[in-house]
C-alpha cells in the first residue's frame, strides 16, 4: 500500500511516477524500497489516469456512505429499547424484593 501512497504523493506534487522516484519516496519515509514492487507499480499505472481514478473512487465512497449510515440507526434504537426493558425489569425485581422484606 505504501507504494500506492508514494505514487499518489508524487502525482500530487507534479512529479513523474517512475521507479526511481517511487523508491526515493519509500526510502525518505524510512522504508526499504523493493525494486520489483516499484517496477510493478509503475507498469500498473502506465495506462491509468490518476485524477480520474481518484474522482471515481471518491464518488463510489459517497454513494456507499448513506447506505451504511441508514443501517447503523436501527441497532442504536434497539439498544435504547433493551436498556429501558432492563431498567424496568430491575425496578420490578427490586419492588418484589422490597415486598419480601417490607
Amino acid at each position: 500500500m505504501e507504494y500506492v501512497y508514494a505514487a499518489m504523493l508524487i502525482h500530487k506534487l507534479g512529479g513523474k511516477i517512475d521507479e526511481d522516484t517511487v523508491k526515493k519516496v519509500i526510502q525518505a519515509a524510512g522504508g526499504t524500497p523493493d525494486d520489483g514492487r516499484a517496477k510493478a507499480l509503475v507498469a500498473a499505472l502506465s495506462d491509468v489516469d490518476i485524477d480520474t481514478a481518484i474522482k471515481e473512487a471518491a464518488v463510489a465512497q459517497v454513494a456507499a456512505a448513506p447506505a451504511a449510515s441508514a443501517g447503523g440507526a436501527a441497532p442504536a434504537a434497539e439498544e435504547k429499547k433493551e436498556e429501558k426493558e432492563d431498567k424496568k425489569s430491575a425496578e420490578e425485581a427490586a419492588a418484589g424484593l422490597g415486598a419480601l422484606f417490607g
